[in-house]
């Protein structure tokens, strides 16, 4: 695990500081402005995969990072923590947040899955959007995602960071806070 984190490490660094990697192409980058800070969003997530709590108790030095970054005490859930946190440490000032209700606004709201978005599952008994992650892509009618205090079940109240696949039913709402339309909380 620590050599698949230190390649990817890497490579991340090659992609984002300006140097070229083998079959990289350097002098035309793609046209596509987005998708750069996409890439820098998703990279800095998968390098988190395999983070796992020290005691099951939503703790441990890496989720205590999260749960400070947006102002909480270790012990609380953390799976909107570790997404502001990803946003964060790409350059984001938003969101900053640990209750996963407040990231589907109705203005970062979206119907368009890509990669970097937010997804929200809501959860009928507790009457709101109860677990969160980001996109890493689409595979027909399912969603490879990577996200924070889940297990190997895709609980909400699980130990670590996953990558899942989830049935893209599950999903109530996405929520696009990479999209660059202005305001106040955007980049």
């Amino acid at each position: 695990m620590a050599t698949v984190k230190i390649f990817l490490g890497i490579v991340c660094f090659a992609l984002f500081s300006g140097y070229s990697l083998p079959g990289r192409d350097s002098i035309n980058p793609a046209p596509d402005t987005a998708m750069p800070d996409r890439a820098k969003l998703l990279c800095i997530a998968k390098n988190e995969v395999g983070v796992r709590e020290l005691s099951g108790h939503n703790d441990g030095p890496r989720v205590a990072t999260y749960l400070r970054y947006v102002n909480v005490k270790e012990g609380s859930a953390w799976c909107a923590a570790f997404v502001s946190w990803v946003f964060g440490q790409a350059g984001y000032p938003a969101p900053r947040t640990p209750w996963s209700p407040a990231l589907f606004p109705l203005s970062k709201r979206t119907k368009q899955v890509s990669p970097a978005v937010v997804f929200g599952i809501y959860f009928s008994h507790l009457k709101r959007i109860a677990h969160c992650g980001l996109v890493e892509r689409k595979e027909g009618d399912w969603l490879i995602t990577i996200e924070g205090n889940t297990n190997m079940e895709g609980s909400r109240e699980g130990d670590g960071v996953y990558r899942k696949r989830r049935p893209l039913k599950a999903i109530r709402y996405f929520a696009d806070w990479a999209n660059k339309k202005g305001g106040d909380d955007e980049k």
